[in-house]
């Protein structure tokens, strides 16, 4: 055995320098996942309506974009059925926000939606929205905010918006600097 693997090691070195391409014989194998329980066609039924509704959640789509005059509305009357959110981390947060917005860091937002009403607002320090519930999602120039609305939806949430002017654009329309 060992003369059996030298010697094929010494034709695949002769053929190595010699230029010559060498293909090693490759077996096919086909492994069946037996472990799975074959589903009834009621199961399987089941399964298909699933996953078109995860389908359903998953596919492409844009949140509404909402104008700086109508979050500057929603922040001057703000309400305990909508909410104004804001996805920059805490480092950023110290810089300013809008009036009325919260921060839940863009970062945690997925697994924070996940959380029980009680660890949330342990958490956050204020009630975690509804899944029917305005959410209107700011940061700082708009491409997180985006990203925070497919977190949403993908999560159940279907009353989404996206201020896409986000801080940037606030500072700017309020006289502030922008940091």
């Amino acid at each position: 055995m060992i003369r059996a693997a030298a010697a094929r090691s010494a034709i695949f070195a002769r053929a190595a320098r010699s230029n010559a391409s060498v293909r090693p014989l490759l077996a096919a194998r086909v492994r069946y996942n037996s472990s799975q329980p074959t589903l009834t066609p009621e199961q399987a039924k089941e399964r298909k309506a699933r996953l078109a509704e995860t389908d359903a959640l998953q596919s492409d789509w844009t949140a509404p974009i909402l104008s700086y005059e109508t979050v500057k509305q929603k922040s001057l009357q703000p309400s305990e059925h909508a909410y104004l959110i804001d996805v920059r981390e805490p480092d950023e947060v110290v810089s300013g926000m809008i009036p009325s917005a919260v921060n839940v860091p863009l970062s945690v937002l997925s697994g924070s939606l996940k959380l029980s009403p009680a660890k949330f607002e342990n958490r956050f320090g204020f009630k975690k929205p509804q899944q029917g519930q305005e959410v209107v999602f700011y940061c700082r120039s708009g491409k997180r905010s985006a990203s925070a609305a497919d977190v949403a939806k993908r999560n159940g949430f279907t009353n989404i918006f996206n201020y896409e002017g986000s801080w940037l654009d606030w500072t700017k329309r309020e006289g502030n600097p922008a940091s």
